[in-house]
């Protein structure tokens, strides 16, 4: 039997508990996997692509391009 893996990104509220609205009929049984998410690389990637934009606002490479 094919299954389908739905992947959810969920806030921990108040006491643990998670909610989520899912597609499936009322009753259908589920296993849940748990994993905690380490949010420090992927913001530490957002900060560089971030600081790194200032690179792309150049007049006088804009000027070589747009006569290429």
């Amino acid at each position: 039997m094919a299954r389908t893996a739905l992947k959810y990104e969920a806030e921990v509220m108040d006491g643990g508990r998670v909610e989520l609205c899912l597609p499936l009929p009322s009753g259908s049984r589920v296993t849940v996997f748990v994993v905690p998410e380490d949010m420090a690389p992927a913001q530490e990637l957002v900060s560089a692509a971030e600081s790194s934009l200032d690179f792309w606002d150049n007049p006088l490479d804009d000027e070589d391009w747009n006569d290429a």
